[in-house]
């Protein structure tokens, strides 16, 4: 589009400028070659955000990563404990936090976007939180499997006799 350069002259508008340059050039054919032409417009197109939407699908992009880091981080940090929940053993929940430590120090050291306040984390807070999560869990676990245990019926007869003894006539 070689017109796009061309200075605007004083005594046309903006708008009529713009009409002119678009006119000339569509007259040259150089809107004929473009990508998608003759293609329906893109469902969702009259949304503001469609194309940015479609573009971080395309990239494969969660919204995430329009988000200025200080408030990336304020959100990691508080869904650490959600998120070190499932890891298996404390060596990777010290891990966890001290990569987020790491990051948040970055960014306090060189601060961008909006000034969020965010701090490190205590990783003992958080080993101590994740044990205690642990072992409420296994103790759950136990009292359940004891419940199962107490209300299985057991494998008898009528009479009270176990299998064994029914079906051999002695104990094993």
């Amino acid at each position: 589009m070689a017109g796009v350069t061309e200075r605007k002259p004083p005594d046309l508008t903006f708008e009529s400028w713009i009409d002119k340059q678009i006119r000339e050039s569509a007259e040259r054919g150089e809107f004929d070659d473009l990508p998608g032409a003759g293609q329906p417009i893109p469902p969702g197109a009259a949304d503001d955000g469609w194309w940015l939407r479609s573009a971080l699908e395309r990239e494969g992009l969660s919204a995430d990563a329009l988000l200025p880091e200080s408030i990336v981080l304020r959100r990691d940090r508080e869904r650490l404990l959600e998120n070190v929940r499932g890891m298996r053993s404390e060596r990777e929940v010290r891990e966890a936090v001290s990569e987020l430590n790491d990051r948040i120090v970055r960014w306090l050291r060189m601060p961008s976007g909006p000034p969020v306040p965010v701090a490190p984390v205590r990783v003992e807070d958080v080993v101590a939180e994740w044990k205690a999560e642990r072992a409420a869990v296994r103790a759950a676990r136990v009292a359940s499997a004891e419940s199962r245990t107490e209300n299985r019926i057991p494998p008898s007869g009528r009479d009270g006799t176990s299998w064994w003894r029914r079906l051999f006539g002695r104990t094993p």
